[in-house]
Order: structure tokens, then sequence, then C-alpha cells
């Protein structure tokens, strides 16, 4: 092949290269394993299309938050970016905290508890009982695995609730929400801060006086051992990045949209935020 070719074939190549969204300076691949919370979702598309934007590659995996947590502690997984600390996630971390690193809260100010709508007749959880009918006599809740569940779980043996814990999923949770609302009839759900719903539907907090949900966490960023060592480039980007409630709601509304797919508004979103992202990068 004549020089000439050759460098035409190269820059074919490039040009390929960059139409495809290839990065030539491939560093190797992150593996970030998340639960299919709105919230996860939207924090692991971010840290993805900036660590892809650094020049890695990235595979998510969707898992249990239990799985989650085990992925990363057996070196599975890299990192998620899920750990509810010190409450929702206690007994994972406890429990495999030898196995992990801490690299840090990327939000801070989150809660748990039972949300109902803002109009309903009831404003603490120690009422539930007299209004177990108005509820069809049961909690929406989601996956079983979550600590949310065994929280309240908690909650109905030490308020002697007398209504079912319903298993389900974040999005079937949100959907029965929906529904109810359309119809103008009662519902208590399981449900945490930062979450869309907030910003769609008008929702309140039941309050807990027991303190069985605890108070205000932090969502940390937890790495498996060696990765530090390994990647330090994208250890350090995944230390740097923290972002607020609000910011992830925006990403978080974005995903909420018909056809939404949450990696390309994570990207977009990366796009509209060049100065935080630097921040993550280390180039601010």
């Amino acid at each position: 092949m004549s020089l000439k070719a050759t460098r035409t074939l190269g820059l074919a190549l490039a040009v390929s290269a960059v139409a495809t969204g290839v990065n030539a300076q491939d560093k190797g691949s992150v593996h970030l394993a998340y639960v299919e919370w709105s919230s996860t979702v939207a924090s692991t598309n971010v840290v993805r299309a900036v660590l892809e934007q650094a020049g890695y590659e990235v595979e998510t995996s969707a898992l249990s938050a239990a799985a989650m947590w085990q992925s990363v502690a057996s070196g599975d997984a890299d990192a998620l970016l899920a750990g509810w600390l010190p409450t929702t996630h206690e007994d994972y971390y406890a429990r495999l905290k030898d196995q992990l690193v801490d690299a840090g809260v990327n939000l801070d100010g989150t809660k748990l508890g039972l949300v109902v709508p803002a109009d309903a007749d009831i404003s603490s959880i120690d009422e539930l009982n007299d209004h177990a009918d108005e509820f069809n006599g049961e909690i929406i809740g989601i996956d079983p695995g979550a600590g949310l569940m065994r929280l309240t779980e908690e909650v109905v043996d030490a308020y002697d609730l007398d209504l079912d814990l319903r298993t389900g999923s974040g999005a079937t949770m949100t959907a029965a929400l929906g529904s109810a609302i359309d119809r103008g009839e009662p519902i208590v759900v399981t449900s945490w801060t930062p979450h869309w719903m907030f910003a769609r539907w008008d929702l309140k907090y039941l309050d807990d006086p027991q303190g069985v949900y605890g108070g205000a966490e932090q969502i940390h960023t937890i790495v498996r051992q060696g990765l530090e060592d390994d990647m330090p480039e994208a250890y350090s980007i995944l230390e740097n990045f923290e972002w607020t409630p609000e910011m992830m709601g925006e990403v978080m509304l974005m995903n909420q949209e018909d056809d939404a797919d949450p990696y390309e508004n994570a990207k977009q979103w990366v796009e509209n935020h060049p100065d935080v992202v630097k921040e993550w990068l280390g180039e601010a």
C-alpha cells in the first residue's frame, strides 16, 4: 500500500472513530453495578458518560441491591454509586466493608419514608391504622432486597400496622402511585429523596415519631479493593464525582419522558454542564 493510501486509510479510520463515538485513547474497561432505581440509573449513566469522555470503556450491570454490593466486594464489578449510608445499606456495608473501599459521598441530603398524596387526611405513620381501609390495607413497596424495604418491615412492626407491605419494584411503585393520583384515590408508598416523583406530583412524607427510618443519609461511591492501583485516573473520577439533588433531579426528569434513553440523556446532561464535569475529571 502506498504512503498516500496509508494516510488516507488512517484518516478514514480516525473519522470513523469520531463518528461512532470511539475514543482513540482507550484506557481499559470500568464495570459499574447498579440497582434500577431512578436515582441510581441517573448517577450511573452520568458517571458512565464522564468515564467514556476520559477514554474508558464502561460496562454496566443492573442487579438487586444485595447482588450489587456483593459484585463490588468480590471484584466482579469495579464500583457502585448507590451506597446509602449510614442506615439503608448498613447491613451490606457492615458485612462487606473489609472487601470494599469507600470513595466518598456523591450526594448529600437524602430521605427515606412512607409517602402519600399531599391532600391525604393523615400526616403521621401512627395514624395509618385508623385509615387502613382507605389505603386498601396495603403499603406499596419496591424490590424485596432494598434496604428501604427492610426498614419498612421494621416500621410495620414498630407501629404494629394493620397494612401489608407489598413488594415490587421502583417502577411498579410509581405506576401504582400515578394511577391512584389520577383516580383521586388514597395510596401510601415507600419512597426516598431524591426522586422524580416529587417534581411530578404533590406529595408528602408521613412523620416518623419513632425515628425508625433514621435521619438524612448520604449516598456514597463504593469501589473494589485495588481499583486505585489498577486504574488511578478512573478511581480519581469516581472519587471526585459529587452532585446535588437538584442536578440529579434534572436527569431523572429527563428519563421520565416517553421513549427516554437514560444513557443518551446522561450524555446530554454532561455536555450541558462542562464546568461540573471538569471538576470530576480533575481539570478545574
